[in-house]
């Protein structure tokens, strides 16, 4: 197994940390409703629904992380800024 030594960071806001968590949690409680929708035979319509909602909780919660760390890495001015930015660029657009 190779390790990723390319430039990271790690999102220090806590007020923005504790959002993403509580995103991820409903998202979390989202997909145990989900599955126990599938095991009561619950129509295709409101599953697909809660699917989609999960996704896209999922999404903003990713998206939200990836812009606050972006935001801290230009605000921090790192020596290896650039590189920093471009990694989360590629992450940004992985998520498109």
């Amino acid at each position: 197994m190779t390790v990723d030594k390319s430039p990271t960071h790690i999102l220090q806001n806590e007020e923005t940390i504790a959002a993403i968590m509580t995103r991820i949690k409903r998202a979390q409680g989202q997909l145990g409703g989900i599955v126990r929708m599938l095991e009561e035979g619950r129509n295709c319509d409101e599953i697909v629904t809660q699917m989609s909602a999960v996704s896209k909780a999922v999404h903003t919660a990713a998206f939200t992380l990836i812009s606050a760390s972006l935001e801290e890495c230009i605000i921090e001015g790192r020596s290896d800024q650039k590189a920093v930015s471009e990694k989360l660029r590629k992450l940004f657009l992985s998520l498109a």
